[in-house]
């Protein structure tokens, strides 16, 4: 008889009724080789071939060596058998997805594989009104923006893109979402979640994986950072500096010297209190308008909002008496024709992502998407 597999640990996964014993990693897993079979095209042909006579067993049942993480294991085997729900977005479910994700890949389980690429796709969008819906639900309900309380670090994510050919349609939001980082930050890499363990022996009935106690928004951590490839790194900081480039040239265009509204209610003034309006909000842009505060300040699509957003404000300080609140004294028509240029700039914004950080344009990621 062949020499049984190492076992030093049983998984919670443990049916008495089972099989067929999957051992990865040292742990093993009890399941029903008919589920195995039903869901997987990678099994069912396993399952097929003709077993050897001296094929190993583990207290008289077959086994079959996986060379896949336990925890991964763990992941696949809850969702083939319990289901994998997602109800609203949370940071807590990455390793899960990241889990099932890679081995629904690898073993051909597809309604798996698509329900996680559906997930990522709420969380990584190709479309911008379907960004701005993710940048709105990351705000609290005292306006905190907290990104990571809803998604992975986008470091995560780009790397298993890369990993997972048909994943790639998540790198734009992912880069573009990683260039909000001061450089510093990038290049630093991302804590990766720490993988369960399996602490109880193998004479024990079962072992339960267990993890730390989380000290970051996704489960505890790894101790080594999970890093950019060279070529990743050096293309997100590129497309950084070309986000900036893109709104100097917005600032010169449209606040330096701005386009007054030939329907401008204050003409006969020579428009001076639309020009003064315009200098005011100039200034603010090339601050980023609180995008150092909020640690946006890379963040073009950001500042745009928040520029379009000083046109209905109503809490500014009065020049000749500072306890007096007001709004921007700009008229009606310019105001109407400046939310129309931010509105086709957001746009153009949008549609230079993939150029900026070397990506292949949303259509081709679209149809790559369509065709996973």
């Amino acid at each position: 008889m062949a020499t049984p597999p190492d076992i030093v640990a049983q998984s919670d996964i443990w049916f008495e009724d089972g099989n067929v014993i999957l051992v990865a990693g040292g742990v093993a897993f009890k399941v029903h080789r008919g589920q195995l079979e039903r869901h997987s095209e990678i099994f069912r042909d396993l399952f097929s071939l003709p077993q050897p006579v001296d094929q190993p067993t583990y207290q008289g049942f077959p086994t079959v060596q996986l060379y896949d993480s336990p925890s991964d294991i763990t992941f696949l085997l809850r969702a083939l058998y319990d289901g994998l729900y997602f109800y609203k977005p949370y940071v807590n479910d990455w390793q899960a997805i990241e889990a099932v994700l890679r081995l629904s890949s690898k073993y051909f389980i597809e309604h798996l594989r698509h329900r996680c690429l559906s997930r990522l796709a709420v969380d990584w969008p190709l479309t911008l009104d379907k960004w701005e819906a993710r940048e709105r639900d990351a705000l609290d309900d005292k306006g905190k923006y907290s990104p990571r309380e809803l998604a992975p670090h986008p470091i995560l994510v780009i790397t298993l893109a890369r990993e997972i050919d048909h994943l790639a349609f998540v790198l734009p939001s992912a880069f573009y979402d990683l260039s909000r980082y001061g450089p510093k930050k990038i290049v630093s890499g991302a804590v990766a979640p720490v993988p369960l363990t399996f602490d109880s022996p193998a004479s024990s009935p079962t072992s339960s994986p267990t993890l730390p106690m989380p000290d970051s928004p996704i489960l505890g951590g790894s101790k080594d950072p999970v890093h950019l490839s060279r070529q990743d790194a050096i293309n997100v900081l590129a497309g950084r500096e070309q986000g900036q480039r893109f709104m100097i040239s917005f600032i010169e265009k449209s606040l330096v010297d701005p386009p007054i509204s030939p329907r401008c209610l204050n003409q006969e003034f020579q428009s001076q209190a639309c020009r003064a309006a315009f200098y005011f909000i100039m200034l603010n842009a090339l601050r980023s308008i609180n995008g150092i505060a909020f640690g946006r300040d890379a963040d073009p699509l950001f500042t745009l909002n928040q520029t379009e957003d000083m046109l209905d404000r109503t809490d500014y300080a009065d020049a000749t008496d500072p306890k007096v609140l007001c709004s921007l004294n700009i008229c009606a028509a310019c105001k109407a024709d400046f939310r129309t240029v931010i509105k086709t700039t957001r746009q153009d914004v949008w549609k230079s992502i993939p150029s900026w950080f070397g990506l292949p344009g949303y259509g081709e990621l679209k149809k790559h998407m369509e065709d996973r």
